[in-house]
């Protein structure tokens, strides 16, 4: 235990973080507002990790990525056209646990041909899926998607081939975290000896048959941000995501009565203050440590699509559906308004003119919402559903009439598709009809 937290406190000098504020010393509040009860009239649908479409559930380069990088893209002119890459289940890549050296490195070269010609000038890859890594980490163990054990080497750095390959054909690489998901398994005797909730049992909470990262602890927030950091500082990515995972979905409650105890300090009057608190805390940490040892390097975050439902806050969106805010414990307000994000990329997983939740209308809402801010907006579409049993997403154009309306909005500044499986497959022609859509646009 000492051994960790000396190396923690090694770590977090060089990765340039700043200490966490104790029980003795609380952060100071970042704006929240009252709780409020929200419908679940319908589901959380598809985040970027999740599985079938349905809801929840070497030797590196340290100066690598410095300012004057001759790899780096510059993302600032260019329209956003990306694809997520999930490697939790083996979603995207690679396709099954245990694939030689060569099999993994051909799928990614694969993968990325095909989505440069769809169009895609991105590419946002999970780097992190339950505490794990695709690179060699002093933090957390090796992930079990590459080999099938976790803490195995796979005998190569896929992080390091996948960003030069990506950078050898023009296109950006954001590294994608999962920040609180501990383990898709509730059972801690599978996970890695080296891994951080055998280490720190304490640190983590069961839910839904997972384990979940407390945000309430301050050194899960710390260690959480300096896994990031491991990353800013030793690679040369373009941007930092982090997903629509904060506090747990599900109906199952979340289980830090105790941590609520412990660490609020009557400093709010609910639980959910303090939850958002706790995240607000954690984006602005994470923001201004990525800006302080690599200042080019973006950081954003893909929320569930709706913030808050109008009839819970007359500020919020015409929509009837579980919130960011009040489900998650995600303000996005707070951090667009805070200036903590250079980019926002809703998840707008609906269709337009779907009555609980359209599609239409959240795009509205949300161009609204970063309209005179520096943050950019763009839209993560639903290209998962193409093709599906319903009449809204029988077809690809029900994808192609939503980037189609983003061009009556200026402040959206690009698009990312979840996920790169299905553009690869071409499901419904979906790949196809992207290809020609881009084709026709000005770069």
């Amino acid at each position: 235990m000492k051994r960790y937290r000396l190396l923690m406190s090694l770590l977090l000098l060089l990765f340039g973080l700043q200490p966490i504020a104790t029980a003795a010393q609380p952060q100071t509040s970042t704006g929240v507002t009252a709780n409020a009860a929200v419908s679940q009239s319908i589901p959380p649908t598809a985040p970027p990790d999740i599985v079938n479409g349905t809801a929840p559930q070497p030797v590196i380069n340290p100066n690598a990525g410095a300012e004057g990088s001759s790899t780096a893209v510059n993302q600032s002119q260019q329209e956003m056209r990306a694809a997520w890459v999930s490697t939790v289940y083996n979603i995207d890549w690679p396709s099954k646990q245990g694939l030689s050296i060569d099999a993994q490195k051909q799928e990614y070269i694969r993968l990325l041909d095909e989505l440069k010609a769809t169009g895609m000038n991105a590419i946002i890859v999970q780097v992190r899926a339950e505490s794990d890594a695709i690179y060699p980490s002093a933090l957390v163990p090796w992930s079990k998607w590459l080999t099938g054990t976790q803490g195995k080497h796979p005998g190569y750095d896929p992080l390091a081939f996948m960003i030069e390959e990506t950078h050898k054909r023009g296109m950006a690489f954001h590294a994608w975290f999962n920040p609180f998901r501990a383990s898709t398994n509730k059972d801690p005797g599978k996970l890695a000896a080296n891994h951080p909730a055998r280490l720190h049992p304490n640190w983590v909470v069961p839910h839904n048959n997972q384990l979940i990262f407390n945000p309430g602890i301050p050194e899960v927030r710390q260690h959480v941000i300096a896994t990031i950091l491991e990353v800013v500082n030793k690679y040369d990515v373009d941007g930092v995501h982090l997903d629509d995972y904060f506090y747990p979905y599900g109906q199952e409650a979340f289980k830090d009565d105790a941590t609520y105890a412990a660490y609020n300090q009557g400093r709010f009057a609910n639980k959910g203050d303090w939850r958002r608190d706790n995240i607000n805390t954690f984006v602005r940490d994470l923001y201004q440590s990525i800006k302080r040892v690599k200042p080019q390097v973006e950081f954003g975050i893909s929320p569930f699509g709706i913030w808050r439902n109008a009839k819970d806050d007359p500020t919020g969106s015409d929509t009837n559906g579980q919130s960011s805010y009040d489900n998650l414990y995600a303000d996005v307000r707070t951090w667009i308004r805070s200036g903590w994000l250079d980019y926002v990329a809703p998840q707008l997983y609906w269709s337009i003119g779907y009555k609980p939740a359209a599609y239409d209308k959240l795009v509205h809402w949300w161009a609204a919402e970063t309209n005179g801010t520096p943050v950019k907006l763009y839209i993560g579409h639903a290209a998962y559903r193409v093709g599906s049993n319903t009449t809204d997403w029988a077809t690809s154009d029900a994808l192609i009439k939503q980037l189609q309306l983003n061009k009556a909005y200026p402040q959206v500044k690009g698009s990312i598709f979840f996920s790169a499986k299905t553009l690869l497959n071409n499901t419904a022609g979906v790949g196809s009809s992207l290809k020609q859509y881009y084709a026709a646009q000005t770069p």
